[in-house]
């Protein structure tokens, strides 16, 4: 398929240049002013950003085993509606992805029924135990636990040297259980002590965190770091990419925009780690400007309504967002002047583009992967038009500015909303 984008506000990494696109057999195969030729399929783009696709390091697509909550065909629809033209998913599936055999059965639907590029993880340890470390294979972008974390040192420890060896990304979901009640559902704060409602504490994060650091300076591999939450981390971050370390992480647009002073009893507000203080994420928004947090990801974690409807001591973990992110990030941090607009993309595309080593950027001979958006447009945050099975989102019913207008994937318009 051949499609022309014309007059569009391409965005380069550093700034925005009025250009025409064209793409041919799913590659760019021209940018720049008047591109004259005819084609199948022609975009008008003035006056709208054409950005390179946005890239998620932290999908949950619950395909194979718990279809109920979400498929690969819905979590990648949402993911398209989005903007997101590269998502990781997450390993807590039925089987789990901790051997060959069952990797392939996850990639057999991924090539099946994707809607954009999905890069699945492995699991660290065999069945997420924290008992045994697997061995990783070709086809996967990485190894994790997410969901559970490694509270042995000696396994993870190990866990590092075959990341190493096998040069895949080690993606660590950092919850020390020393510091991690039974039945968990807020934040220690002042919700907590207001509420009665069992707590767990910044700790819980930043003890874990501190180790694998520790581990890391004499086991050299990809380190990341999901959802980091608390300053505590952020400060051990910063301090490990002081001493160069390669260590990288990422934060959710729910932990950058909202904070335990924004809870309610509701099931759409639970997820692990759970929403921290105020300086919490001051601390976090201050972490994306200067350069320690290096991605934006959503963590996207659809669950079944029921499992949603029973506030915040009986719901499942996790909250969706593929759908929402860029409008909810844009209307809460661009438009307020607490971050710039560049920034924001180079957080959701090129920076975790280039963590998990993939080509990205609007040029010649790359994939035609990209995302058009129209920062004039205004809509409302509305869960039932979602194209995932998950519905559980803070942000519900509110007004954003920043719309997908269209999401070109492989050089195919895959979502289009004009």
């Amino acid at each position: 398929m051949e499609i022309l984008i014309k007059d569009g506000l391409v965005f380069n990494g550093e700034g925005f240049l009025k250009q025409d696109v064209l793409c041919e057999g799913g590659i760019i195969k021209e940018v720049g002013v008047g591109i004259k030729k005819k084609t199948e399929y022609v975009i008008n783009a003035e006056n709208l950003i054409v950005s390179p696709g946005f890239v998620d390091l932290h999908v949950h697509l619950r395909q194979p085993g718990f279809e109920q909550k979400e498929t690969i065909s819905s979590g990648t629809a949402a993911a398209v509606a989005g903007g997101f033209t590269t998502i990781c998913a997450m390993p807590n599936l039925n089987p789990t992805p901790d051997c060959k055999k069952n990797l392939e059965i996850e990639k057999k639907i991924i090539k099946e029924d994707a809607k954009c590029r999905v890069l699945p993880f492995m699991s660290i340890t065999l069945n997420r135990e924290g008992k045994k470390v697997v061995t990783p294979v070709n086809g996967c972008v990485g190894i994790s636990d997410d969901g559970n974390s490694v509270q042995d040192e000696k396994i993870m420890k190990m866990a590092m040297k075959v990341a190493s060896e096998k040069n895949v990304l080690l993606s660590a979901h950092c919850e020390d259980k020393n510091f991690t009640p039974e039945n968990w559902c807020v934040n220690k704060g002042e919700y907590s002590k207001r509420t009665g409602l069992k707590a767990v504490s910044n700790a819980s994060e930043y003890e874990e965190l501190k180790r694998d650091l520790y581990l890391l300076k004499k086991n050299k591999c990809k380190y990341h770091v999901c959802h980091v939450s608390t300053k505590e981390s952020v400060e051990l971050i910063r301090e490990a990419k002081r001493q160069n370390l390669s260590a990288t992480c990422e934060v959710t647009p729910h932990h950058l925009i909202l904070c335990e002073d924004d809870l309610k009893d509701d099931g759409c507000f639970k997820m692990s780690p759970p929403l921290r203080t105020k300086k919490d994420k001051e601390a976090l928004i201050n972490a994306i400007t200067d350069g320690t947090i290096d991605a934006i990801a959503t963590d996207h974690a659809p669950h079944t309504e029921n499992e949603k409807s029973k506030g915040l001591k009986g719901s499942a973990m996790g909250v969706v967002g593929l759908e929402c992110a860029f409008s909810v990030l844009y209307e809460s941090l661009v438009t307020t002047c607490k971050l710039s607009i560049d920034k924001l993309l180079n957080l959701m595309s090129f920076y975790p583009a280039k963590i998990i080593n993939i080509n990205c950027g609007i040029k010649p001979f790359f994939n035609a992967d990209m995302v058009i958006i129209d920062l004039k447009k205004s809509l409302i945050v509305d869960p039932d038009k979602f194209f995932s099975k998950g519905r559980s989102t803070p942000f519900k019913d509110k007004k954003v500015k920043g719309k997908i207008v269209a999401t070109i994937f492989d050089g195919r318009v895959v979502y289009k909303n004009f």
